[in-house]
């Protein structure tokens, strides 16, 4: 049986499906009872997904906006 560390360590390659049949399996069998990890896999899974909709970097207009925003509710 796997651990939650073991799983950990290969829950990329199984979201990239590049792991053998028996290691695959055997992490399938560690989701089937562990809630943590299936949580930890939902979230890693949430987190690839969002990547290609990450900015690089905040503009320089952008962080202004956003302090104004926070200045302007800081005030009521």
């Amino acid at each position: 049986m796997l651990s939650c560390r073991d799983f950990v360590n290969n829950a990329d390659r199984l979201l990239d499906r590049d792991l053998r049949v028996s290691t695959r399996i055997a992490l399938q069998i560690h989701l089937l009872l562990c809630r943590h990890c299936r949580r930890y896999l939902k979230q890693l899974h949430r987190l690839v997904e969002a990547i290609p909709f990450m900015h690089n970097k905040a503009t320089e207009e952008e962080v202004r906006k956003v302090m104004d925003c926070i200045h302007s509710h800081s005030n009521l």
